[in-house]
């Protein structure tokens, strides 16, 4: 890969794949992987889904693309079908994680100007991750990632996560601030999960002040954490929803979803995108949307990811390395006492996939449709994996 023509973006590891099945991946030289990762959770149906490869084989027959100055009567059904399961009234859909929180800031600022402010800003947190555009790489908490990029996007003030005394206290002093962008639970931060308090009170907040509540549900959307959007395990809704990843299964799609006071606030001219929402892009989200339903994969990742945390507690009980294990359905970080980015090669050469975020915390994101023996061998292989690894640094 020396003298290769791409930009130098990624440090990639020194493997490539030639095909998948489910949680499995096989290489080029025939050795085959459990994917515990789903290509950072974007696979939730896990590779080759035939409901997804039908999808896409029949639509591409069909019609590609058109573009958004005509109807698409596809595009309607899959917005019909998100609106109905993420109990959201108005969707628009985008080609990444990245554009739907960029879809998002825009409607915070369309909305702090509706109210008079002349400057709105966005309420973001520390370690949180949105993408990597300008005003996403800003509204990241991550100093690492924005470094070089300055001068960064203003109109956004940031605070603590979990901390609703620091939020609070920051809302009450401004008058510029026109909505607050949170994740349920921080991805690429070492996948913390917020407390219900601070989410509960952050939807108070927000209704208090006139404040849009915008979730980025890039990563825990789609039924990862155990609900189709993990903000329903409340008994309120945000104004708005942004969701990528596993909503297309490996298509490359995502979307900004509102209701309430946010769900009118685009207008005819104010937002659009060339390849948003094409017959092939929406025929595959309808296709995963379907099958996630029809298997209850917002169940199963619920119960298994219970499961794995049970498992995993009772294999790290006795080892001191081993700080938390946090998870929210099939969302799980196992965190340790020191930075083990290496385990991630270590992983490689036992056949297991898997990623290390914030330095020091394991990430799984296996497909919700990992069956129970391929949960056991993921137990297996990778708690001996951090049990010797430990012991090697002791």
């Amino acid at each position: 890969m020396a003298n290769s023509a791409l930009m130098h973006t990624y440090g990639r590891l020194p493997i490539a794949f030639a095909e998948g099945k489910g949680a499995w991946l096989t290489d080029t030289n025939g050795k085959t992987y459990l994917d515990a990762l789903a290509g950072i959770a974007v696979c939730g149906l896990g590779h080759a889904h035939p409901a997804v490869t039908q999808a896409i084989c029949d639509q591409a027959n069909r019609l590609v693309h058109t573009s958004n100055l005509y109807q698409i009567p596809m595009q309607e059904a899959a917005a019909s079908k998100l609106s109905q399961l993420s109990g959201m009234e108005s969707i628009f859909f985008c080609n990444s994680g990245a554009e739907a929180n960029e879809g998002a800031i825009k409607l915070a600022r369309l909305h702090g100007h509706k109210k008079g402010i002349d400057v709105p800003h966005v309420l973001v947190m520390e370690n949180a991750f949105h993408g990597r555009t300008l005003a996403t790489l800003t509204a990241t908490g991550n100093r690492k990632v924005q470094a070089g990029f300055e001068p960064l996007v203003s109109g956004f003030v940031r605070s603590t996560y979990n901390d609703l005394a620091a939020v609070t206290n920051l809302v009450e002093r401004r008058n510029d601030i026109a909505a607050i962008l949170v994740e349920p639970i921080q991805g690429e931060g070492g996948l913390t999960p917020a407390t219900d308090e601070f989410m509960n009170g952050l939807r108070a907040l927000c209704d208090k002040h006139d404040l849009l509540l915008m979730l980025d549900e890039v990563q825990t959307g789609n039924c990862r954490t155990g609900y189709f959007y993990a903000y329903q395990r409340y008994d309120w809704k945000p104004d708005v929803l942004t969701t990528a990843k596993g909503l297309g299964n490996g298509f490359p799609i995502g979307a900004v979803m509102a209701q309430g006071k946010a769900a009118n606030l685009f207008q005819p001219g104010n937002h659009g995108s060339t390849y948003g929402g094409t017959p092939l892009g929406c025929a595959v989200v309808l296709a995963v949307l379907e099958t996630l339903e029809k298997e209850q994969l917002a169940k199963r990742a619920g119960e298994l990811g219970d499961y794995l945390v049970k498992r995993f507690t009772k294999a790290f009980e006795a080892i001191q390395g081993v700080k938390a294990i946090r998870a929210r359905g099939l969302m799980m970080g196992i965190e340790l006492d020191q930075p083990c980015g290496e385990l991630v090669e270590l992983a490689l050469h036992e056949g297991l996939l898997i990623n290390v975020t914030a330095g020091q915390v394991v990430r799984l994101l296996p497909p919700l449709t990992l069956t129970d023996e391929e949960a056991e061998l993921l137990i297996s292989k990778l708690s001996q994996l951090i049990i010797n690894w430990l012991a090697s640094r002791s």
